[in-house]
This record gives structure tokens, sequence and C-alpha cells, in this order.
């Protein structure tokens, strides 16, 4: 008995470690299985492209992911160093950034001694500039009173020296030089956002402002999801929108930007009336604090006011009777001259109602406001050719009901044989 009770514990011992063997290798199969899945899917989103909207016109694809378009070197700094330092180092990290850097004399050659102004914003003044390779400009100058805006430079120089998408705005260059700080970007020769809501310049149709709106939402959403590490811009608002000549819109203005992180007790930053009411209270500024700035941005452009005229309690008054769906038309922009789609604008506006929700948690991502966009864009698309189809047959049945009734006539009009004029009585 001694020898089997000795020889069956040595047996289900052996049978234990040999199953347990065996479940750590499936276990780690299954693991290396699964990160092998996660890169091919990383690499084939890479891969993609979104579509381009070259002039302004109305095109769209249903699936638009931001985050397929040109996107962040996997590393976020170069040789390994982090972009998101503090102190001393930083400094040196913005040189390593990969943006060229210009000299102060050739910057206050190409600006004609900085008498080109264009802009003024909280940063400092922007000038136009023409540079000598013949490429038009724009010089945003650091305030020498700013003490904050140092810090907004380095982020600048360091967070577009990694970020690349159509729908944000391209940093050429930048200047550290005699104590002076400068960031030299694409010229946009339309202005910003609010120039065309609120200024001289030409007010947009309706149908160019959903296409500002999917622009904007295009390169939030790469920041959200297609960079590495995500980022939060923090403060989204009309005057940092620019629009290039076809009317196509960058997101400007990176100096709050930083990675998504919860900071308690940290001050406050961002513009007021953009400010998602969580985030004042929390202090945890996330993704979906710029879904509700970009929220309020989708009401600027139905309303055309802004949050510091009121905006958002004039949003809710209207709410109160549109039920978040429908009679948003009752808010719609005065320069718009009732000239838009009275179904696509409450859908925009109940888009837009969702994102200002005051739970985060209840707010769409902003891959959600992409597709609920381009979904808008594409019904807008399929109206307009059921217009034409039925603007054509109605053209075709107005022709065929003024041909001339004579039968001699109609047989030389219709192109009938010769043979028809037999029926013709002799005269």
């Amino acid at each position: 008995m001694r020898g089997i009770s000795w020889g069956l514990i040595i047996g289900v011992t052996v049978g234990v470690v040999i199953g347990i063997l065996l479940a750590t290798a499936a276990l780690f199969c299954a693991r290396l299985r699964k990160k092998r899945a996660q890169i091919g899917n990383s690499s084939s989103r890479r891969d993609s492209t979104t579509p381009i909207r070259p002039s302004g016109i109305d095109s769209c694809s249903v699936l638009s992911d931001s985050t397929t378009g040109m996107e962040s070197p996997r590393n976020p700094g170069r040789s390994g160093v982090s972009l998101w330092i503090e102190g001393p180092m930083r400094k040196n990290v913005v040189s390593m950034s990969g943006i060229p850097k210009y000299s102060y004399k050739d910057l206050q050659k190409a600006t004609g001694n900085f008498t080109t102004l264009i802009g003024q914003g909280a940063f400092g003044p922007v000038y136009k500039a023409q540079m000598s390779t013949g490429e038009t400009v724009a010089v945003k100058v650091l305030a020498t009173d700013s003490k904050q805006g140092e810090k907004e430079f380095q982020t600048e120089v360091l967070l577009l020296g990694r970020l690349h998408h159509r729908n944000l705005v391209n940093l050429v260059g930048y200047c550290s030089e005699k104590g002076k700080h400068m960031l030299i970007y694409v010229y946009m020769p339309s202005g910003s956002l609010s120039s065309h809501l609120y200024g001289e310049r030409e007010p947009l149709s309706w149908d160019l402002r959903v296409n500002v709106a999917l622009d904007v939402a295009r390169g939030l959403e790469y920041l959200h999801d297609g960079a590495i590490p995500p980022v939060v811009h923090r403060d989204i608002k009309s005057s940092n929108i620019l629009l290039d000549r076809f009317l196509s819109a960058r997101v400007a203005d990176f100096g709050l930007s930083r990675e998504e992180i919860i900071t308690r007790n940290a001050p406050i930053r961002g513009t007021y009336g953009y400010l998602d009411p969580e985030y004042v209270s929390s202090r945890s500024f996330t993704k979906k604090s710029d879904v509700y700035s970009f929220g309020v941005l989708l009401f600027e452009l139905i309303a055309g006011r802004t949050p510091q005229q009121g905006l958002l309690e004039y949003v809710e008054l209207a709410a109160i009777n549109a039920e978040g769906r429908v009679g948003w038309e009752d808010i719609a922009d005065p320069r718009l001259e009732g000239s838009f789609d009275v179904e696509e604008l409450n859908e925009v506006a109940s888009t837009a109602y969702k994102c200002i929700n005051r739970l985060s948690r209840k707010r769409p991502s902003m891959r959600d406001v992409v597709q609920a966009l381009c979904n808008t864009i594409k019904e807008r698309n399929s109206r307009k050719r059921r217009r034409r189809r039925s603007f054509h047959v109605t053209i075709e049945e107005d022709s065929a009901e003024k041909e001339p009734s004579s039968p001699v006539k109609n047989v030389h009009l219709r192109g009938e044989s010769i043979d028809s004029l037999s029926d013709v009585p002799d005269v």
C-alpha cells in the first residue's frame, strides 16, 4: 500500500506541474498573439489616409478618422527624451525639436523691421513676413512682459515639432536670440474664424461653417487619438481657428496644450466661456474638456455670437423649446439671412448640445463628433444630387410640353422617317 501510495502522489505531482507549465505556455502565446494583433491594427491605421478638401467644396468620407492622417512619431521625443519635461533641460530639448531655427536678423528683414503687424494676441504681436525664399509666413513675437509666454513658446516648439496633420497649423521655424522668442507659421490668408463671424470679413455661408466644424473636429480627433502620447489642446475658441485661402480650417495656438493628465489644485488655464465646468470644479483637464470647448465653438458657428455675449444662456433657453433635437433654427445667425437647411442645422445643433453636457462621461468623443458631422455632410450631398436629378427631369418634361403640335413640324423635329409623310392628305 505504501508503494502504491507514493507512486500515486508522485504521479499526481508530476501531472500538476506539467499542467501548470502548459497553462503558462498557453497564456504566454495568447498574450503574444494579442500584442501582434494590436501592432497590426496600429500599422494599418497609420497606413490609411484622410480625404483632403482642397478647395472648400463638400467632400467627406464616412469614416474620416483624423487618426489616420499624418501621424506623430511613436517616440515622443528625439533620442528618447520626453517632451513633457520641466526645468532647465527644457530649453535644450527645444533645439532638438526638428523645427528650423532662424536668426533675429533674418526675421527683422523679412518683417520690414517688424512693421507689418497683422494681429495681436495674449502671446504678443503677429507680423506678416516675406522670407528670402519667397515664402510668406506669419511671425508671432513673444511680448517682453509675458512671463508665461516663454513656457508657451517652448511648448509650441516641442509639440508642433512632432504633430503633423492637415488640420493643425504648421510651425515652420522659430527664433530664440537676443532675448527675443518668435514662432514662425505658415501664413493663413483668410485670417481667423472669429474675424469671419464677428469682424469685417465676409460672413461664411452655412455649408462652409459645417465644413470648418468638420476640419476642427478632425484636428482635435488627431490630437486625442492619433498623437502619441495623446494631447489635449485646452484653448479651443474661434480666434484660435485659422483659415487658409480655400477656407479650410486649422487649429492653432498650442501654448496651453499638453499630455492628458489629472492634476489636482493646478491653476485654471483657458478662456472664459469655453471652459469645461467639470474642469473648473475638479481641476482635471481631459479630452472631454476639449469636446466641451468644441461644442461651444459649434454653437458659435450656428448663432454667430460669443460666449461673452451670453451664448450659452441663449442656447439653454432655446433648448427648452428644442428639446435638444428640433427648433434650433430660432438661434441661427442673422447674417445667414435664412440661407441654411433647417434639418441640417438641427442635426449640428443636436451634436453641439451633446458636447456641452455638464457631465463629461455623457459627452461624445471627438471620433463620434467627426462621424456625426461626416454623416451630415454626406446627407447634404445626397439631397443636392436628388435635387439636381429632379431639376433635370422637370426641364425635360417642360421641353416635351412645349414641342409644336403640327404633324408636319413634329415629323421634322423628332427626326422621323420620310415615310411618315404618306399619311398627310394630298392637296
